[in-house]
This record gives C-alpha cells, sequence and structure tokens, in this order.
C-alpha cells in the first residue's frame, strides 16, 4: 500500500547520469512485481525516456519538476502546467533587464521546443551542446525569445554565476510572489555554471504526485520520497516518509525522515528492495 517516486540526478543514476546495471535490474525486478514506483525531475520527458527505457513502467513520470506528467514510454503529456502569457511576457522582460538570455521551454501546437536566443557564457555554451550532442528534438535557436511567447511557456532556465542568478531570483520573487516556483541550484554536472529555472506555480514535485496519485486512485496510499536537491523538497515535505540519500544538501538532510547511503552505491534500489519485501501482501484466497 506504498507508492514510492524516486528523483534522478544525484539520487537514483549514477555519476554518468545513467542507471547503473544493478539498480535497473533490480528496479525492472520490483516493478513485475507490483512495485507502484515512478520517478520526479528536472529532466524532461526527452531525456526522462533514454534514462528508464526498458523498464515496465505502469505510472506517468513527473518532468520539468512537476510542470508534466508524461507517459515514459510515448513521450505523451497527461497533463502540462504553463505560464499565463501576460506572466511570461513580464518575466522575459525581467530577466532580460538583468542582462541574461534565457532558455526558453514553450509547449504549443508543434509541441515542446526550447529555445535559445544567444550564448553569453561557457555554461550555455555546454548545455547547448550537450542537446545538440544527444540529438534533441526540442532544441531551437530563436532570433528574438520574445517572438516565441505566443506559445504558452513551461520554463524559463538561465545559466550563469550564482550572485547575479540570486539577485535576479530575488528579483523574480518580488515581481511574481507566489505565481511562480523557483530553484537555483548547482548542475552536479557542471560545476560553477548553477542554473536557475522558472515555473509556474502550479509546476511542483508535489502538487505533481498529488495529482498522479488522485488520477490512479493512489491518494490514501503511503507515499515515500527519495531526493538530493532542492527541487526536491516540495515532496519531501509532502511524503509520509521521506529519504535522502547521503549526497543530498543539508536542507534536504533536515527534511528527511531516513538518510541512506550515497547516490553511487544503489541506495535507492536498496532501501526499496528491503522496503518492498517488508510490506504486508494480501493474503491468498481460498
Amino acid at each position: 500500500m506504498t507508492l514510492y517516486v524516486s528523483d534522478l540526478d544525484g539520487t537514483l543514476l549514477n555519476r554518468e547520469a545513467a542507471l547503473s546495471p544493478a539498480t535497473r535490474e533490480g528496479l525492472a525486478r520490483l516493478l513485475d512485481e507490483g512495485l507502484q514506483f515512478t520517478v520526479a525531475s528536472a529532466r524532461h520527458v526527452v531525456s526522462i525516456r533514454q534514462i528508464v527505457a526498458g523498464l515496465p513502467l505502469r505510472l506517468p513520470v513527473i518532468s520539468s519538476n512537476g510542470a508534466y506528467l508524461s507517459d515514459a514510454l510515448t513521450g505523451r503529456h497527461e497533463l502540462v502546467n504553463a505560464m499565463d502569457p501576460a506572466l511570461a511576457g513580464a518575466l522575459h522582460e525581467l530577466v532580460a533587464r538583468h542582462g541574461f538570455a534565457p532558455f526558453v521551454l514553450t509547449h504549443g501546437p508543434k509541441g515542446d521546443q526550447l529555445f535559445y536566443e544567444r550564448i553569453d557564457n561557457e555554461g550555455q555554451r555546454r548545455f547547448v551542446e550537450e542537446r545538440q550532442r544527444n540529438g534533441d528534438p526540442r532544441l531551437r535557436h530563436a532570433e528574438r525569445i520574445a517572438d516565441v511567447l505566443g506559445d504558452p511557456a513551461v520554463t524559463f532556465m538561465v545559466i550563469g554565476a550564482h550572485a547575479p542568478l540570486a539577485a535576479l531570483r530575488d528579483a523574480v520573487a518580488e515581481l511574481c510572489g507566489d505565481a511562480v516556483e523557483m530553484h537555483l541550484a548547482e548542475d552536479l554536472y557542471m560545476p560553477g555554471w548553477p542554473w536557475l529555472n522558472i515555473h509556474d506555480r502550479r509546476a511542483s514535485k508535489a502538487q505533481a504526485i498529488r495529482t498522479l496519485a488522485q488520477r490512479y486512485g493512489l491518494a490514501e496510499r503511503e507515499l515515500v520520497a527519495f531526493g538530493d536537491h532542492v527541487n526536491d523538497l516540495s515532496m519531501l515535505r509532502a511524503a509520509d516518509r521521506a529519504i535522502a540519500v547521503g549526497n543530498a544538501i543539508e536542507a534536504v538532510r533536515a527534511s528527511a525522515h531516513h538518510v541512506i547511503g550515497d547516490h553511487t552505491e544503489d541506495s535507492v534500489l536498496r532501501f526499496l528492495e528491503a522496503d518492498f519485501k517488508a510490506a504486508p501482501r494480501p493474503a491468498p484466497r481460498r
């Protein structure tokens, strides 16, 4: 009677941003045995599908920090939490006044598109080159970001130095209040170039899990959530049992009921195996 939800990067994935062979094999076995499990990530479903390919996931995945509920097999969105156009326009003007060129994820008739206007720093360059190498079908160059905001904006992502990003975060908070969700954090794979992600207020991992649970008849289940970073805090605080991996930031460790081993040690899988095995099973029919 438990629903398990895990973050990916820094939690379920190893240092190579992949499922280890042991975790992949163990998850497949547990899912076949009836484990109710899914993932909640800052990644878009395009990336999540590549990571979880072959796993028999029956539940949708939570992507872009709760902006989407998506089918892991087809990539089809069951839910999209996009911003109001006026809010997106005001955000773009504010980001530009602070001297940043954001990446903007939109969702419209052509599907999801990830636009950028220019590259100002090494962090942005590496972000674009990684998506080009991986053949990300969303990536587009735009002469002016303002011209693409006719489609609903889902995420503004800004890459830069920490102090200017923190100033931008504070300015967004003053302008938008609780109309947005924001996360400012270091990129695990690109130290020195943190990201500021800005979403609609409905886009959080906690709210996405509640929606998923209601839609799939799991609202009465115990929720166990695993995480390591600031964007996991909402779901950890909403969980009946919040589990932090050993490498988690201090705020996550402080919010957790239990701290397990590091993400490099298949720690989430080991917890799942022990917890699922210990759970009571229905008595066989006679």
